[in-house]
């Protein structure tokens, strides 16, 4: 049996579908490959979006040798052995290692000599952003490039590229019929595969095998429910995280939970999102209502002792609850404000009379809980509270306290 993905593999940055940012006459990519310059890269995107089929392509225009790894099964000697091979060649390799961010440390540190003197060519791909797995001095040495799903535009148009080539690879595989595909197949092979080309096409092959006509009930007996993106893979996982995020900070419950679905469905672990959601309360709702930190808090220890299934309720209701907090940024925008200054250069000295020990200092509670001194030597600014939820409350007490001092 042919692979179609194989089969059906890309030669050239012009066949490649969906990543025209890269593949474009003028992007960047293109134009170093194409001037033979490119240097060390790693790209990073959903599965089946064309990380190999780029890294395969680029070793074909710069006319290199092309080898390809894994790194969970990486051997340290393998790599030393086409260094060796390579050491006095005119010709470099292509170096192309796959799931990059599982890389040991030594594994990279195996890597820098022959990235620092270009003795070798290194393309790395995850799904996840790698460098946040890289060492610093792998990140220095190299170019990051990210990869999107495929639009369904995109898919579609490689569907009936396939299908136009059904003779060939009927051909390869000793079959006489071409394939024919119904118009609700080809809706739910584009639908069904979440931006993943490779899924779109293992799938056409497996139901080629059943019958060369692909039927719409042939399909969903191979694939009942549609793939969703995932939320692992790097671009969708950030994507969602921020749809579910502003969805809440725009107080919209349905979005709200819609997203979370979408987080659970997609694999993501239930501390990932309930620690989002403990930032979230205190970066948009903060003291509107000082409450939303100790649901959200309480949700983290749930679902770090319950997990799934049932994490998803706790979920749902500190979602749901945060949309319907009054929001309040005043926290954030405060300490980002003084942060801002310490940094441009703001560093005051300690009035004398608040420094350890010091017999000048009053102390409130004698003076009825409020007495005025100075706490700073210059005076500041960055706290701006709200008239939102308790915040105003907050704001009142503040301004009334210091009013009849």
């Amino acid at each position: 049996m042919s692979d179609f993905t194989h089969l059906l593999r890309p030669n050239n940055f012009d066949d490649l579908v969906g990543q025209e940012h890269l593949t474009s006459s003028d992007s960047p990519l293109r134009v170093l490959c194409e001037k033979n310059v490119l240097g060390h890269s790693f790209f990073f995107g959903p599965a089946g979006c064309g990380k190999t089929s780029i890294a395969r392509i680029i070793a074909k225009k710069m006319n290199m040798p092309f080898y390809e790894f894994n790194a969970t099964s990486l051997k340290i000697e393998q790599l030393r052995k086409i260094f060796d091979q390579y050491k006095n060649a005119l010709q470099k390799p292509l170096i192309f290692i796959d799931e990059v961010h599982r890389l040991a440390k030594n594994q990279q540190e195996v890597l820098l000599p022959v990235m620092e003197n270009n003795s070798v060519l290194i393309i790395g791909a995850s799904t996840e952003n790698p460098f946040f797995s890289l060492t610093s001095a792998i990140r220095s040495r190299s170019m990051l490039f990210e990869l999107y799903n495929i639009s369904n535009e995109a898919l579609a148009n490689l569907l009936d590229k396939a299908l136009l080539n059904s003779n060939l690879i009927c051909a390869v595989r000793n079959e006489e019929v071409p394939l024919g595909c119904q118009e609700d197949a080809k809706e739910y092979l584009v639908a069904s595969s979440g931006g993943d080309a490779r899924a779109m096409l293992k799938l056409l092959e497996f139901a080629s095998n059943l019958d060369t006509d692909i039927t719409l009930k042939n399909l969903k007996a191979l694939r009942p429910n549609a793939l969703s993106a995932g939320s692992s893979e790097a671009g969708v996982h950030y994507d969602l995280t921020s749809a579910m995020i502003k969805s809440i900070r725009g107080s919209d419950m349905d979005a709200g939970i819609y997203y979370l679905a979408r987080l659970i469905d997609g694999g993501e672990s239930a501390d990932f999102i309930a620690r989002r959601l403990v930032i979230l309360a205190s970066e948009d709702i903060g003291n509107a209502n000082p409450q939303a930190l100790t649901l959200t808090t309480s949700c983290m220890t749930s679902v770090s002792k319950i997990g799934y299934p049932e994490a998803r309720i706790i979920l749902a209701q500190a979602v749901i609850y945060l949309c319907a907090s009054p929001k309040s940024n005043s926290s954030y925008k405060a300490i980002n404000k003084a942060l801002d200054s310490v940094k441009s250069g703001t560093h005051l000295d300690i009035p004398k009379n608040i420094t350890q020990k010091n017999e000048n200092y009053l102390y409130p509670h004698d003076y009825g809980g409020y007495v005025q001194q100075d706490y700073l030597s210059k005076p500041l600014k960055f706290v701006k509270l709200k008239n939102i939820g308790y915040e105003k409350k907050m704001k009142d007490w503040i301004n009334n306290l210091t009013r009849f001092s």
